[in-house]
């Protein structure tokens, strides 16, 4: 099993090499991946949401609550226990991003875009299309710029979506 994660892994990796030798896709990425350290993107854009539409508050203060969550059980917990290895760096990198110490087992930006995908349809249901596209740049960002393999950014994804399906039981709006 190992073996196929390393092999799917490499493929996506090369799958994306053409795509780290166009300038507007280095930048779409690392602005993305930026943007989405500590979950900056999510809360500012859940902030604007309660500005726009007071009825919505409940919605911002749900997810902040499940962000917090969700980095306690990725970054305190999962990653913890895996002690993953992160991809190699390369030289052809055109810009610098934060590269985290912690593990790369499973991606936190991938787990917190998927969450706020989810709870964000909850709140703005006709904005889904845009949602989802946001979380999946967001976790593109993270293999495109070598700091998750693909198999951790799908890892990351899946626990995201499951984390937002129970806060959508648990927490109903």
């Amino acid at each position: 099993m190992r073996r196929l994660i390393r092999t799917v892994d490499e493929a996506v990796d090369q799958a994306f090499q053409p795509l780290r030798r166009m300038k507007a896709a280095n930048w779409t990425f690392y602005a993305a991946s930026e943007a989405a350290d500590y979950s900056i993107a999510w809360h500012a854009i859940s902030l604007a949401i309660a500005i726009a539409s007071p009825s919505r508050r409940r919605h911002a203060l749900r997810l902040a609550v499940m962000l917090g969550i969700e980095s306690l059980a990725v970054n305190g917990g999962l990653k913890r226990l895996t002690r993953r290895a992160r991809p190699v760096l390369l030289d052809d990198r055109a810009y610098e991003v934060r590269r985290p110490k912690t593990s790369s087992f499973p991606s936190g930006h991938a787990s917190s875009a998927a969450l706020a995908a989810v709870l964000f349809t909850d709140a703005v249901p006709r904005l889904r299309p845009l949602w989802v596209t946001l979380a999946a740049i967001v976790s593109a960002s993270r293999i495109h710029n070598r700091m998750h393999h693909a198999s951790d950014v799908v890892a990351g994804t899946a626990l995201g979506t499951l984390l937002g399906l129970a806060a959508r039981k648990i927490w109903p709006l």
